[in-house]
């Protein structure tokens, strides 16, 4: 199967259709929806964990991987599941959290009440004093990596939540057990996986960070990541001929990120990464927080669609997921042109050469949260910055507008199904609340309306399915100094496509040769024109297409 005429929809399970009103998201509310989702017309759902899970991190802190959390249903709610996206030719794409389980999994237990196997499976060291941890690496969710374990007078590694401890992937036993979980939901039907930090399985040493920073140098694309990863595909995922697989790739490099996906590798099929997802963090930081940087946005797009191309690698094509801030409310402007600049971030996104990824709710322009005080925020993440930030001198009101910006809350507000009580998505009290403008942005106002965003998506999804040069074209930049402009061309011997995007609420001039006769396959505004000198209006954003 070629993955590139695919597109994925992301579905967090928790956030989209209540079906039993206890105010969580289930796999009988996602059945419910299926037949939206097939008028959309994507190909595969990707699911965030629904396995057993104390949800300190929102399922990512997986207690079992192969049971389902009786909130989300049961494994007859799932088979029914497979066979309803059957009949609608959807795939599903499980995600698979392999660096580490939750404190509360059997593994973890057994290895805390002294059995060596099973300590064998995480990562303890000796510290370097008493009370001194083995190393100066911080969480990516603060504080120290490691937490000490008096049993052992050792300490255990959770590069995230300390009750998400690191998996041992040197003890052979590990890989075969993580090769036996993804066949296990093989023979369920799934032929999607999506592996969550993949790179970080391998670490490189156990040292201090000599520059005092988070120590992600020692065990960020570490030396045996890739001997693992083809180990795993030919004992598992790569058995599928129909398989899709993405892998999330945490601070790589462009060029460690060539080895991970590409037919030539044997290891994954597509790979996300996130640095186009920080230019809005003032030096790095993600709680410092600035206008997005638009020359270094694109730059970034430039230089990894080419970097990639060259090395026939694939990249997921996304703005949004579960972890990141909504799109719209981020480089496009949610309050004044909330169609226009929707529809323009939508096409820039979904005409570059890689497989592009919707996440629920960005199909109708669905906005940051608009939170307002601390207790509407549930991530672990968000909850634990606020309290390092306090300490280190920020005010509340620099703390919370940094909150209203970043948080991962802001993604994970339910789906707005309709302008009724809860916008839909439950009869009970939501795990979090609906956005407040849920009676102005919802799935039945997007429905209703011809020139909504989701047609917009469901039109983008037809040309990606009607067009070689948009699954397999090449990609040049261009006008990549202009200021205001991002666009490029993709290229075959028989296509071409040039795709323009005004990414500003503000008119925009340019000039662009155009050797021979185009025809506009999609624009934002109803009277766009064919011309070489460009004058753009606010967001505008059109793809223009000739046979050569």
């Amino acid at each position: 199967m070629s993955f590139k005429d695919k597109v994925v929809y992301q579905i967090y399970p928790k956030s989209f259709a209540d079906s039993n009103g206890d105010g969580f998201g289930d796999i009988q509310g996602v059945i419910s929806k299926l037949d939206y989702l097939k008028e959309l017309g994507i190909d595969y759902i990707w699911f965030n964990p629904m396995t057993i899970s104390p949800q300190r991190d929102g399922g990512y802190d997986v207690a079992n991987y192969r049971e389902f959390d009786p909130r989300y249903g049961t494994m007859e709610d799932f088979e029914e599941l497979s066979r309803e996206c059957a009949k609608r030719n959807i795939n599903i794409m499980f995600d698979m959290v392999f660096n580490h389980t939750s404190t509360e999994h059997e593994w973890f237990k057994k290895a805390m009440a002294g059995d060596e196997y099973y300590k064998n499976f995480y990562i303890f060291k000796k510290g370097k004093a008493k009370g001194v941890p083995p190393t100066n690496w911080q969480s990516k969710f603060g504080g120290s990596a490691w937490e000490y374990v008096e049993r052992y007078d050792e300490w255990y590694l959770h590069l995230f939540d300390v009750t998400q401890a690191d998996l041992n992937w040197e003890n052979p036993a590990v890989r075969e057990e993580m090769a036996k979980i993804i066949n296990y939901w093989r023979d369920k039907g799934v032929h999607g996986f999506r592996f969550d930090v993949i790179n970080l399985i391998s670490k490189r040493g156990y040292e201090d960070d000599p520059n005092n920073f988070d120590g992600r140098q020692f065990y960020t694309d570490g030396p045996r990541v890739h001997e693992y990863l083809k180990e795993l595909n030919k004992r598992s995922f790569g058995q599928d001929t129909d398989g899709l697989t993405v892998g999330e790739l945490s601070s790589a490099t462009l060029e460690n990120v060539y080895h991970y996906s590409g037919e030539d590798q044997h290891e994954l099929n597509t790979v996300f990464t996130f640095h186009h997802l920080k230019v809005d963090y003032k030096d790095k930081k993600k709680w410092h927080v600035q206008p997005f940087d638009f020359h270094e946005l694109k730059d970034l797009f430039i230089t990894w669609q080419e970097g990639l191309q060259e090395h026939d690698s694939w990249p997921a094509l996304f703005w949004n997921c579960h972890d990141q801030p909504r799109s719209l409310s981020r480089f496009g402007d949610d309050k004044n042109y909330p169609l226009e600049s929707g529809k323009m971030l939508a096409t820039a996104i979904h005409m570059m050469r890689g497989v592009p990824y919707i996440y629920m709710g960005e199909e109708i322009g669905m906005t940051n949260g608009n939170f307002k005080t601390l207790d509407e925020y549930r991530d672990v993440e968000s909850l634990n910055a606020y309290k390092i930030l306090k300490k280190k001198g920020m005010s509340e009101e620099e703390v919370m507008h940094a909150l209203s910006c970043h948080s991962r809350d802001n993604a994970r507000t339910p789906i707005c199904w309709d302008d009724s009580e809860n916008a839909g998505f439950t009869d009970g009290t939501p795990w979090i609340r609906v956005n407040p403008n849920y009676k102005d942005i919802n799935v039945k106002k997007a429905l209703a309306d011809k020139n909504s965003l989701f047609y917009h998506y469901q039109k983008l999804i037809k040309l990606r399915k009607t067009y070689k040069v948009i699954q397999e074209g090449k990609f040049v930049p261009l006008l990549k100094d202009d200021d205001a402009i991002f666009a490029y061309k993709r290229e075959t011997d028989d296509e071409e496509l040039i795709v323009i995007n005004n990414f500003y609420g503000k008119e925009a001039k340019a000039h662009i040769d155009l050797n021979g006769d185009y025809t506009i396959l999609l624009s934002n505004y109803k009277d766009t024109e064919i011309t070489e000198d460009l004058d753009l209006r606010p967001y505008e954003s059109y793809i223009l297409y000739r046979q050569r």
